[in-house]
This record gives structure tokens, C-alpha cells and sequence, in this order.
């Protein structure tokens, strides 16, 4: 299909796809004259991909070429789904030296209970999870610390179906990009069910007077 075709089919508008192909998010075409490309469905597939990672994942399109970097180079899916936990985490924001130390012991007693690798800040994912308990214990709710071996089976539950999804499939291609799927859509599917669940348990809960 040429320039226009690809556009239509891929829901991408022109000046879009060729940023994206100057900007090597997506691969270059087949060649037919000087002025003119022929593209193929795994364009199109590509560009529904990057679509769905900003659109719906939230990802800069910096982020996205480094994840795409990944897709598209030597990375086993494990490593490439380690790109994209990077990428989806972003910079921590800054908490208390002392809260910070208090949540990293926190999180390094967990890993040692459950036999986890301990990564240590240098890791996004890890130092937004420091931050994110640093900050629950400035705001005096310490308390979520104490349901955190619940929150890892839950957790862990979740990782299971995630990559149960992804080792179905039989293409070394697919399952890398099925990992990318499912870690930054299922982020956006479990984040609206658990708000779902929230709302629906809260009303049971704590839509009744005190004493009810």
C-alpha cells in the first residue's frame, strides 16, 4: 500500500507518519521510485502499536523509541518488558532522606521474605515504589505498609496472567510485542478494574452512617 492507504488503514494521519519514519519509529518502506514507498501490514501494525502506547499507555514518544529500540533489537522479552517497566515508571519524585530509608528497608526485608532479586533505586520502578511508601508514611498512613505481603500476592497473581497471555503464543516477534501489550495496556485494564472494585466495595462498606 502507498503513503495514503497506510494513513487510512492505520488511522495515522500523514505528516504523523512520516515524523515517525524520519524519527525511525517506524521502519522505512519498500522502495518503488524516488518519491514514492510501498508500505506492508506490519506498518500498519506498527503504527496501531505506537498509537496505543501514547494514546492509551501514556508513553512520550521518547519513551516509546526507547521501548521500540528494544522490540526491535537483541532483547529477550523478559529484557524487553524490563525496558518498558522503565519507561512506564518515569523519574521518582523526591521524598525525605529519612522516609526514603525507612521505606527502602521496607522493600528490602520484603524481597529477601518472598526471594526476590533486590534492585535497589537504581531501578525506576523500585524508587517510585519507595517514593510511593515514603510518601504514605509523611501523610501518616503508615499503615499500608503493613498489608504489603498481601498487596505481593496479589500482585503476583496478576504477573502470572500477564505472562500465562504472553507464552501462549508460538512467534518469538509476538510474544515480545504481546509483552509490551500486556505490560503497558494491563497496566490501564487493572488500574480501571481495581477502580471499579474500589467503588463498588466502598459502597458496601463506607456508604453507612457510623454505628450502622
Amino acid at each position: 500500500m502507498r503513503m495514503a492507504e497506510l494513513s487510512a488503514e492505520s488511522g495515522v494521519p500523514v505528516a504523523t507518519v512520516k515524523y515517525y519514519l524520519r524519527e525511525g519509529l517506524l521502519p522505512p518502506g519498500e522502495r518503488t521510485s524516488p518519491n514514492q514507498a510501498r508500505y506492508s501490514a506490519s506498518h500498519v501494525q506498527r503504527l496501531r502499536l505506537v498509537k496505543a502506547l501514547t494514546e492509551v499507555g501514556g508513553l512520550s514518544l521518547a519513551s516509546v523509541g526507547a521501548v521500540l529500540e528494544a522490540v526491535d533489537g537483541d532483547a529477550t522479552p523478559h529484557e524487553t518488558i524490563g525496558v518498558v517497566q522503565e519507561e512506564l515508571a518515569g523519574p521518582p519524585p523526591k521524598v525525605s532522606d529519612e522516609a526514603a530509608e525507612w521505606a527502602t528497608g521496607l522493600l528490602q526485608d520484603l524481597a529477601h521474605r518472598h526471594g526476590w532479586k533486590w534492585h535497589g533505586a537504581e531501578n525506576r520502578a523500585v524508587a517510585n515504589l519507595i517514593a510511593a511508601l515514603a510518601t504514605a508514611k509523611e501523610l501518616g498512613h503508615e499503615q499500608l505498609a503493613e498489608r504489603l505481603d498481601e498487596y505481593v500476592a496479589l500482585a503476583l497473581r496478576v504477573a502470572k496472567l500477564d505472562v500465562e497471555v504472553v507464552t501462549g503464543l508460538t512467534s518469538f516477534d509476538k510474544i515480545i510485542e504481546a509483552g509490551l501489550v500486556v505490560t503497558v495496556l494491563g497496566d490501564r485494564i487493572f488500574t480501571g478494574l481495581r477502580h471499579l472494585a474500589q467503588e463498588y466495595v466502598s459502597f458496601e462498606v463506607l456508604n453507612r452512617a457510623p454505628g450502622d
